[in-house]
């Protein structure tokens, strides 16, 4: 079973009822004995890098991820703060990320921004460059989604992108490499496109 882990931080409930309206069942917890046994993971977040990584150490969580996602390869999802966790650091704080994906998570350069474009960028955006992912098979037309973020993906390798958008400047808005994947919106408050991606991730991985 597809298990949503909990470690205090992040839309929860509402990821479990986006994957219920695609008949996927999913379980929300925080027990080792419970990641053990998933066959899909989901790494939700919302708030700041260092309070992420913290919540998931405290929850005791770090090495049983590793070993599922590294040495057993399973498949993971993270979404917005989950997929900034997966990188190496972020200039947001001083704790080091899982380390997963090769790049950091860096502020947005604000002297690329229009004296329109505020921070965080907040609401819908268009996302394009995704041909490759099987996470965006039969996606409708121009898909947009939700984003509420301050801070991006920054990548050592461009071929680990899974999509780009655009706030002043092209950003990388997902990851994939192997069985570990992530977003930097929101697919649970992006309707029937966030919907479809997570019924993707499902099938697909």
């Amino acid at each position: 079973m597809l298990k949503i882990i909990d470690y205090g931080v992040g839309n929860l409930t509402s990821i479990k009822n986006m994957l219920k309206k695609v008949g996927v069942e999913s379980k929300i917890s925080s027990a080792k004995e419970e990641i053990e046994t998933a066959t899909k993971l989901i790494l939700p977040g919302v708030g700041s890098f260092d309070y992420g990584m913290k919540q998931l150490k405290l929850a005791g969580l770090v090495d049983i991820l590793n070993e599922r996602v590294l040495n057993k390869k399973v498949p993971i999802l993270g979404l917005c703060l989950g997929v900034q966790l997966l990188t190496t650091s972020s200039e947001e704080g001083k704790e080091m990320g899982l380390g997963w994906i090769k790049g950091k998570t860096v502020a947005f350069d604000k002297s690329k921004l229009s004296s329109a474009q505020k921070i965080p960028h907040m609401g819908w955006a268009d996302v394009k460059g995704f041909e490759h992912s099987k996470l965006f098979t039969e996606m409708y037309t121009e898909p947009r989604f939700y984003f509420v973020h301050s801070y991006h993906l920054q990548l050592t390798h461009t071929g680990d992108a899974l999509a780009y958008a655009n706030y002043g400047y092209d950003f990388a808005v997902g990851i994939e490499h192997e069985n570990i994947l992530g977003v930097q919106f929101h697919p649970e408050k992006s309707h029937k496109f966030g919907m479809k991606l997570l019924e993707n991730f499902v099938k697909y991985y």
